[in-house]
This record gives structure tokens, C-alpha cells and sequence, in this order.
């Protein structure tokens, strides 16, 4: 289904508002994409002006940045144990902005939009 992402009919204090024109292709918007844990699997999309977004369907890597050292290190995720956003997303081990994943090398927070960028970047949270 078609996530329509224009004006509403009411406003904020409820009164109904009249439009001049109908609703606009450009103005429907996409079902978001869960990113999960597993092998590398991404998604390239069209958008508008004909640039791309690249999406991450799966992922098991992240990139971590060490805030002590500034050094950035690949890593494995191995499960995601907090996210502000749902918390019914740590038991699908659904990643986002925000999520505080399991790596190889200690907990970090993911500071990327996985389905927005196509990365998933981390910055590492100190004990």
C-alpha cells in the first residue's frame, strides 16, 4: 500500500481544509525497510532526480569508531541489545539510528540511518 505523504485533511486545531488539486505521485512515500542482522544484503532505489539511496536489507558488519583513539575498525554485530525506537525491534535484532548493537569489540551505538546510507557506523560506548 501507498504511504501518501502530503498535507492532511484537518489541521492541527481540527477544522477541515479544502484543496485546489488532488494528490501528486511525488508525494507518495515508501514502506521503510528493516534492517536485520545476517549476510551483507543491500538495495539501491530510485529518487527523485534520478539519484539513488542505498538501502541495507541485512547486515552482519559494522563500521565502529573508537572515540579514545579516533580509529575506526570493521567488526562484527552480534546481536542488538537496546533501541529507543521500538522495543520490540531488540528481539528482531532490527537496527537503526540509535540502536545500541553487540560487537566483537564491546557495545556501540549505531549513528548511521542503515536505510538511508547503505553503511552501518557506529561509535563505541566506553565502560
Amino acid at each position: 500500500m501507498a504511504l501518501w505523504q502530503g498535507k492532511a485533511k484537518r489541521s492541527r486545531t481540527g477544522r477541515r481544509t479544502r484543496y485546489a488539486r488532488g494528490k501528486r505521485k511525488f508525494e507518495i512515500g515508501r514502506e521503510s525497510l528493516l534492517t536485520t542482522i545476517g549476510a551483507n544484503s543491500l538495495k539501491v532505489i530510485r529518487t527523485k532526480g534520478n539519484n539513488r539511496k542505498t538501502r541495507v536489507k541485512t547486515s552482519n558488519i559494522a563500521y565502529v569508531l573508537d572515540p579514545k583513539t579516533q580509529k575506526t575498525t570493521k567488526t562484527e554485530i552480534s546481536t542488538v541489545k537496546e533501541n529507543s525506537a521500538n522495543i520490540h525491534y531488540v528481539r528482531r535484532n532490527i537496527m537503526n539510528k540509535g540502536a545500541i548493537i553487540e560487537t566483537k569489540i564491546g557495545k556501540a551505538k549505531v549513528t548511521s540511518r542503515p536505510g538511508q546510507s547503505g553503511t552501518i557506523n557506529a561509535v563505541l560506548l566506553t565502560k
